[in-house]
């Protein structure tokens, strides 16, 4: 079932009537939610956030499309944490996200526990 009132994050994606994509991630159901058994054909929950598997993307290593995405951020808030990085070497501490315009703390709450240093 698709939850019409949930928030989207900027650049992602849901799928409302086609069959998911062979590479797409596993569909999950939303918490709180029925298990995805009594889906109507047709229909798919939104995809896992990147790091609910626990696999955290690496803000040194991490391309454009990495970044983007991630929850909350798209592909200018993408290059701009490059750009960061390009201006001033590697990240040490996932808090100097906080340094980069477009994050603010909302944001930063968001992504922390889905990237590593």
């Amino acid at each position: 079932m698709l939850n019409l009132a949930r928030r989207l994050g900027d650049g992602e994606q849901i799928a409302v009537g086609v069959p998911p994509a062979a590479d797409a991630a596993p569909v999950l159901p939303a918490p709180g939610s029925e298990p995805a058994s009594g889906t109507e054909p047709g229909t798919a929950a939104a995809p896992a956030p990147p790091g609910a598997s626990g696999g955290k993307i690496d803000l040194n290593t991490a391309t454009a499309s990495d970044l983007d995405a991630l929850p909350g951020v798209g592909p200018v808030t993408a290059k701009k944490i490059i750009d960061w990085r390009s201006a001033n070497g590697r990240f040490s501490r996932v808090e100097q996200l906080r340094e980069i315009d477009g994050i603010g703390e909302r944001r930063f709450a968001q992504l922390q526990e889905l990237v590593r240093v």
